[in-house]
């Protein structure tokens, strides 16, 4: 009989949110596949249980390696547990190779839930929560950060993003570029510990307050574009949605297709609002074209 893989949430601050399953697996596993070592003892000092299996570490940098190792383990009939340093497995951290790996050898996999950053975030946000989409890490590079947040610029549903302290102010300032400075948004700071915050406000507001230094953990929350329907479709929102999708490598043709078809409106609508942009910027002044 083969094995079973069990992705097990661990929890993403205060301890005394695990669940009890966890506990039990942690002591039952044959194989304990852990993000970091280190941090797995805090944790099970913490809970006062001590694994019975093997301890293996399974981390970015190995992962592609032990994969195969793991899966052994399991077709030979190991129960192998996989944790990361917090929240679930394979949400932005390892464990999708495992589980891709595992199905393809008919192999069980199960998950004992536990705490999410993602869900905790939303909950807290006080923006629209019925519908949402995860992001994950945006690029570290402003050029391709950019056309990241460009794609999805005329996105209804929340989204959500997760970012390092230090690279959250030019996030937000990106945000607030393509999505527009007035776009809602929430940046959830150091969930379920001592110094949980979260603060909530326009993306112009929040970039000013990251920028003087910002700590910890971090969850953003971003509101969705808003709805527009035929009598609401302003001319030069029309167009700056077709340019940022010529931004982010669309052609125009295809961009003002999308762009209609999301706002619902005719196509030669938008495609007169992008002409007129285009005869507004030749004649203004501030763009060098006026008389010197």
């Amino acid at each position: 009989m083969t094995g079973t893989l069990v992705l097990a949430g661990t929890p993403i601050g205060d301890t005394r949110d695990a669940p009890p399953r966890l506990v039990a697996e942690l002591a039952a596993a044959d194989v304990v596949a852990a993000e970091d070592t280190r941090r797995l003892r805090r944790l099970t000092q913490a809970l006062d249980v001590q694994p019975r299996g093997r301890v293996v570490s399974y981390f970015e940098g190995n992962e592609a390696a032990r994969t195969p190792e793991l899966v052994e383990a399991l077709a030979g009939g190991a129960r192998v547990l996989l944790v990361t340093d917090a929240g679930m497995p394979s949400v932005s951290d390892p464990g999708f190779r495992l589980v891709a790996a595992a199905v393809e050898q008919g192999i069980t996999v199960t998950a004992v839930p536990g705490p999410s950053a993602v869900l905790t975030a939303l909950a807290l946000s006080g923006l629209p929560v019925d519908r949402f989409c995860f992001e994950g890490f945006l690029p570290r590079k402003p050029g391709e950060r950019l056309g990241r947040l460009r794609e999805v610029a005329a996105e209804r549903r929340t989204l959500v993003y997760f970012e390092a302290p230090h690279r959250l102010d030019a996030t937000l300032a990106a945000m607030a570029e393509v999505f527009g400075a007035d776009r809602r948004a929430a940046v959830c700071r150091e969930l379920t510990k001592t110094y949980e915050e979260v603060r909530r406000g326009p993306l112009k507001e929040l970039a000013a307050w990251a920028a003087e230094g910002v700590r910890g953990e971090i969850t953003v929350v971003v509101e969705g574009a808003a709805e527009t329907g035929p009598d609401e479709a302003d001319p030069a929102e029309l167009a700056r949605r077709v340019a940022v999708r010529e931004e982010a490598g669309e052609r125009r043709k295809e961009a003002i297709a999308a762009v209609a078809q999301e706002a619902g409106v005719p196509k030669r609508d938008v495609f007169d609002a992008v002409v007129a942009a285009k005869n507004a910027a030749r004649s203004d002044p501030g763009e060098g074209k006026g008389k010197g």
